[in-house]
């Protein structure tokens, strides 16, 4: 590649979308280990994104406001998507957005289903397994038990939705996460990816939206700190296993990780991927400009009306 041809400039959304179209072909030609490894990975970041998430909002209730221990929280948990993005994995949330590439007949509805699944396998086990050693490290102990604490409270509220409020909220999470990863498809370097994504993932993360893969980590490490804490933890907290009895692996299962799963496609696959597939990939789509209006765009101007019209793919 020459200096000439070397760009710093953001890309603009008919860009990205074709970015996210090859993407997602790649995605879905990729064999089941390297995707379920990599699928591993994301469960533990986006674990290690609600580890943090737990331990910055610990003690924070009663002593700060609603919304500022949320808005907190949020932001130090998009650490987990930092890591996907920038560190190279693969999570199922994201991966809906496979769809446009689906939509586009690049990908086959065997293939979306088969990297769907894979993947959505190696978050549970990436989730659940940093959910273990973390429990095993003790770390939910620290702050005299109230990390733990704060892990119980955050797992308990997640189980107290009925079915249809769990699935609107998954997917109004992961219109957000999908947006945010986007939004990542027009930068161009690690750094603008990392800002771009910031805000999106604070705002699902403070409003209390649902991510299933969030869910694999923060659930199951609740439900091993109600099962196996020793005495002196609950007794620093002022609680008991008891005081939890909602938490229960099916009540998880059925009542929660089920249609946050469901929610979270069509937030994503939906509400963002057809939008976006609809306005630029879609055959006889009028949202695309020429290549020579684009690079107009590119230098500060706008086409005018007329050029636009009549203009297809």
């Amino acid at each position: 590649m020459t200096t000439s041809e070397i760009q710093f400039d953001a890309l603009l959304p008919v860009e990205m979308a074709a970015k996210a179209e090859q993407i997602g072909v790649k995605k879905a030609a990729t064999d089941n280990v390297s995707l379920f490894v990599l699928a591993v990975l994301a469960g533990a970041f986006v674990a290690l994104g609600a580890i943090f998430y737990t331990t910055t909002i610990a003690g924070a209730s009663g002593v700060m406001s609603y919304g500022s221990v949320r808005l907190m929280g949020g932001l130090v948990f998009s650490l987990g998507l930092v890591l996907v993005i920038c560190g190279g994995a693969e999570l199922f949330t994201g991966d809906v957005l496979i769809a446009m590439a689906w939509g586009s007949r690049k990908v086959s509805t065997r293939s979306m289903l088969r990297t769907w699944g894979v993947v959505y396998a190696g978050n549970f086990v990436g989730s659940v397994a940093t959910a273990v050693i973390v429990y095993l490290s003790g770390q939910y102990t620290f702050g005299n038990g109230a990390v733990g604490a704060a892990a119980l409270s955050a797992a308990s509220g997640k189980l107290g939705y009925g079915f249809l409020q769990a699935f609107c909220l998954g997917v109004l999470c992961n219109a957000l996460v999908c947006l945010a990863v986007w939004l990542t498809y027009s930068a161009r370097t690690s750094g603008g990816k990392v800002l771009v994504l910031i805000l999106p993932i604070s705002a699902f993360a403070a409003a209390g939206f649902e991510h299933c893969v969030a869910n694999m980590y923060f659930v199951p490490e609740a439900l091993l700190i109600k099962a196996g804490a020793p005495d002196a933890f609950w007794y620093a907290i002022g609680k008991t296993p008891a005081d939890y009895a909602m938490l229960a692996w099916e009540t998880f299962l059925f009542r929660n990780l089920l249609p946050v799963t469901l929610g979270n496609i069509v937030g994503g696959s939906v509400l963002v991927g057809a939008v976006y597939w609809f306005l630029y990939l879609r055959r006889g789509s009028r949202a695309v400009p020429s290549t020579s209006q684009a690079e107009a765009l590119r230098c500060g101007g706008a086409p005018a009306d007329h050029q636009l019209e009549g203009q297809t793919d």
